[in-house]
């Protein structure tokens, strides 16, 4: 048996990756599980969108391997996305590097920026790829806390008394996932000041800003937040294109070229014809946006509907692809809840616990799903008797 690499570590395998599994099994057996717990966007892109990929992909020469810097129609699709929506300026030659995914992202900057010791600062609850990563990269995971008092934005004035020298970099996630709070300008120049202060990249990973928000914020509207941040985005969203892997990075210059050099070493460019989709998704216009926004508004209805049944508690306010509830009293943590959803009313729903402790009495429903299967999920925890003392794992 060969033994795997030291770097693995603690890192575990990805939650949904062993959930779905599971669910696969409970499917097979006849449960016909609905899963509410994923955000994997169930509605194509726009027609011409696809269109277009069929179009490229039917022209011979556009199969090739491509620019490691991605199409240059692509680098400049997403500057005028970014100047359109966001405000800010970007170079198209110098500061855009698209990516296959945005995940793809973490990994890259990871690897770019740290070495075995330096230390990462990363948010409790958050996306669980910024603490694997950083333990895959062979740096040391530095969790700050989030918590509904602060509407899950960090403490800058209780991190700025702790000792930062051996931090490098800041994972935040504004929109963030998976509570769906926001972040305001006046916030963004504050953590811009704390990065410049103490010598840490700013990562803002920001693919939510579209989704459910009246407001879209870009750290990198700040002036001189180039200096010491970057943003990754992606069309996984807001385009609903997840599964055509179209994410990006935008920062300095140098930033960029750093990355690249981890980047080149990795892939070998994006498939042509999905680059010039992606410039076609780019230049969609706010009715796009808006339709998509009053359907996600329409399925969050019936969501609070199932949180209701449940006798969670949400805050309304909030944006983003899920809703993130808090559980009611009598219940364990939110992996309890969710197995009772799953094994007494067939319905997934993912617990606030895999995104840190501080996600342990929460838990959380996608929006990826028909109004017709929301309903049907919804009838589904009614007749269900998901407090009763007597259920358990079946």
């Amino acid at each position: 048996m060969i033994r795997p690499s030291k770097r693995l570590g603690e890192v575990k395998e990805y939650y949904f990756s062993t959930k779905l599994r599971e669910i696969a099994s409970l499917n097979a057996q006849g449960k016909d599980i609905i899963n509410l717990g994923i955000g994997s966007p169930d509605i194509p892109p726009p027609q011409e969108v696809i269109e277009e990929l069929r179009l490229a992909a039917s022209q011979p020469g556009n199969h090739a391997y491509q620019s490691y810097k991605g199409l240059p129609e692509l680098r400049s699709a997403f500057a005028e996305w970014y100047h359109t929506w966001f405000d800010v300026e970007l170079d198209a030659d110098s500061e855009v590097l698209p990516l296959i995914g945005s995940k793809e992202g973490i990994m890259h900057i990871s690897m770019s920026f740290l070495d075995a010791g330096d230390e990462v600062l990363v948010p409790n609850p958050g996306y669980p790829a910024y603490s694997a990563v950083t333990r895959l990269a062979g740096a040391v995971v530095r969790n700050y806390d989030l918590t509904a008092d602060r509407n899950w934005l960090p403490d800058l004035d209780a991190l700025e008394k702790e000792n930062l020298t051996k931090v490098k970099i800041m994972w935040v996630n504004y929109p963030h996932m998976p509570t769906g709070s926001r972040a305001d300008n006046h916030f963004f120049k504050r953590l811009v000041a704390f990065g410049q202060k103490h010598s840490i990249l700013i990562c803002n990973d920001n693919p939510y800003a579209f989704i459910l928000h009246p407001e879209r914020c870009s750290i990198l509207s700040i002036p001189g937040a180039k200096e010491t941040a970057l943003e990754l985005n992606s069309l996984s969203k807001a385009q609903n294109m997840a599964g055509w892997r179209v994410g990006m990075v935008a920062g300095k210059e140098e930033y960029i070229n750093t990355i690249l050099r981890f980047k080149s070493n990795m892939d070998s460019g994006m498939f042509k014809p999905v680059q010039l989709a992606a410039v076609k998704a780019l230049r969609l216009g706010s009715e796009w946006y808006d339709s998509l926004n009053q359907t996600y508004r329409d399925r969050r209805k019936i969501v609070y509907r199932i949180l209701d049944v449940l006798n969670c508690e949400y805050d309304p306010s909030h944006g983003g692809l899920f809703v993130w509830a808090s559980i009611p009293e009598g219940i364990q943590d939110g992996f309890e809840l969710a197995d009772r959803v799953l094994y007494d009313a067939n319905v997934f729903i993912t617990p606030g616990g895999i995104f840190g402790s501080n996600g342990t009495s929460y838990i959380r429903i996608s929006l990826c799903n028909t109004l017709d299967i929301l309903e049907s999920a919804l009838r589904r925890i009614e007749n269900a008797d998901i407090f009763s003392t007597s259920n358990q794992k079946v």
